[in-house]
């Protein structure tokens, strides 16, 4: 028998199938007790026990949802609500549509009247225009004024056929591009060598943002699992990077007080495959700016990174002190935070499709960059998801940031703030039955009950008065507003109509509308998540229907 005879007859004495099974099995078992006690530190008992909870009555109700008089019941629920829904938003029959491309193409005078017909166009024949001009709209429309509109609209004559894709053809876009970037960068008090780029808007500058970290932790630190800690006040973007991305998404819940998140449970979640902790600068569903120095030393800490989302700041943060108000910390000064999204296309009023996503170094920006050396086509390289991309939106958004300057965008703080505190102010002072959650310091607040009465009810009987709302859920359910720009000469028209609006919602019952039914139906039992996310579904098929 030579040596290697009985080397391997030794193995197959010790290493038999009863033992690679056990081996196998308790790999298995200590993979999930990992993953089990990482959720529980995490999470808590209370925590794991809910979700549990909630798991299980949702199987339990899927069950029962396949009864045909439970599925009856539901149906007829899920049909009430769409057919509210349906009304809100789909035309009426009479109101021409065009389903076919037509055979001869159209003069100038008639695509002109048409186009004038769907800038006004409106349910019940109202004018929709007016709604947002009048300042009735929470956000949605952040308009720096006619005068900045021309300079948009030149600028996008000017640029209409460009490209960033090509900056050999295009050198103007590219140089546009480049101090954009820079000088939002010098905005936010960037170190030497910070870097960013611009994208097509808050959720794919937080979509590359995390894609970037995910990219850096698997290279740098060999993370295959990636985990991200984000408060349950952050944008829904981080979800969404999750699913695109494969990160694990733990959402850490705010305090009822204060509505920032709370550090402690942020700790708890943080583990070995954690890469990335999240912070909002205000966040958009009560506009609280998070502790972002006690994330950034967390971040630091443990080696990880650290976003702060101030897409809806923008550009209200970086001036609220030069024009008089207090503000956090939330931008480069504060160590560990190694990147920051900024919407241009708010409160930097630039046209819609702009936002920049900031890194503090070069070296980390390129983990966001696509990079294909072997296509036939040639070496392919992208910043970001776009490939080809509207050099015009660039121009646009370098002309207005440049038109406005410190100056402008300082005033523009004082004003649309100033508005927000005046709001808050009168509500707090003169709406008892009303309340505002935790003391936000920017633009965006949120409206809540102080017991007596449903705010929702509240938000739909403001939206028969002419005002779009925001109808915010969680654990502390509110409507809330953004102010722009639009809404400065309106305050004491909002106020009024709110006061009018919560009088009639004390003293008779609540009547059918969207922001009552929607969440009414995600309220009432364990069924009420599964009805919301297929009404979110049915919402979106309704966008592409044309008439009832």
């Amino acid at each position: 028998m030579t040596a290697q005879d009985a080397r391997t007859g030794w193995v197959r004495q010790v290493v038999t199938y009863d033992h690679a099974r056990t081996l196998a099995l308790l790999y298995v078992v200590l993979h999930f007790s990992r993953r089990w006690v990482r959720t529980v530190r995490a999470e808590g008992v209370r925590g794991v026990a809910h979700n549990a909870y909630v798991s299980v009555a949702r199987a339990l109700m899927r069950l029962l949802l396949k009864l045909p008089a439970n599925r009856r019941r539901v149906e007829r629920e899920m049909s009430t609500a769409a057919g509210q829904l349906e009304q809100s938003l789909v035309l009426p029959s009479t109101v021409p549509t065009m389903r076919v491309l037509p055979v001869h193409g159209r003069d100038d005078r008639w695509i002109d009247k048409q186009l004038d017909v769907l800038q006004h166009l409106g349910k019940h024949g109202d004018d929709s225009e007016r709604h947002w001009r009048d300042g009735r709209c929470s956000g949605a429309v952040y308009h720096g004024g006619d005068e900045l509109s021309r300079v948009i609209v030149d600028a996008l004559r000017r640029f209409l056929l460009s490209n960033p894709l090509h900056p050999e053809v295009f050198p103007g876009v590219r140089k546009m591009e480049a101090e954009v970037v820079a000088m939002v960068l010098d905005m936010y008090n960037a170190p030497p060598g910070a870097a960013g780029t611009t994208t097509s808007g808050g959720t794919e500058s937080i979509l590359m943002a995390c894609k970037t970290v995910r990219d850096w932790a698997r290279a740098e630190r060999g993370i295959t699992e990636p985990e991200m800690v984000v408060p349950m006040s952050a944008h829904v973007a981080f979800d969404k990077a999750g699913n695109y991305f494969g990160i694990k998404v733990r959402r850490v819940p705010v305090d009822r007080i204060s509505r920032k998140v709370r550090i402690d449970a942020v700790h708890r979640a943080i583990n070995s495959n954690t890469v990335l902790l999240v912070g909002s600068a205000p966040n958009f569903p009560d506009g609280m700016i998070d502790d972002i120095v006690a994330l950034g030393a967390l971040a630091k800490r443990h080696r990880i990174k650290c976003h702060v989302d101030c897409c809806l700041g923008s550009f209200l943060v970086p001036f609220l002190e030069r024009a008089g108000f207090v503000s956090e910390p939330f931008d480069f000064r504060v160590e560990g935070v190694t990147s920051i999204s900024c919407d241009t296309h708010k409160y930097g009023f630039a046209p819609k499709g702009s936002s920049i996503v900031m890194y503090d170094s070069e070296a980390l920006r390129r983990y966001q960059y696509y990079v294909n050396p072997a296509w036939v086509g040639g070496v392919y390289a992208s910043p970001t998801l776009a490939g080809s991309r509207p050099g015009a939106l660039i121009a646009a958004t370098w002309a207005v940031m440049v038109a406005m300057g410190q100056d402008g965008y300082t005033e523009s703080c004082k004003q649309i703030v100033g508005a927000a505190k005046a709001i808050e102010r009168r509500i707090r002072d003169e709406i008892p039955e009303l309340t505002i959650l935790g003391h936000p310091l920017v633009s965006t607040f949120a409206i809540g009950s102080a017991g007596a009465i449903n705010v929702y009810d509240v938000g739909d009987q403001m939206s028969k008065r002419g005002w779009h709302l925001n109808a915010i859920g969680g654990d502390a359910p509110a409507v809330h507003l953004a102010c722009t720009r639009l809404t400065v000469p309106v305050v004491d028209e909002f106020v009024a109509d709110l006061k009018e609006a919560v009088a009639h919602s004390r003293t008779k019952p609540a009547q059918p509308g969207t922001m009552a039914t929607v969440y009414g139906l995600g309220q009432s039992t364990a069924v009420g998540p599964m009805l919301i996310g297929d009404m979110a579904t049915r919402f979106i098929d309704l966008l592409y229907k044309l008439t009832p």
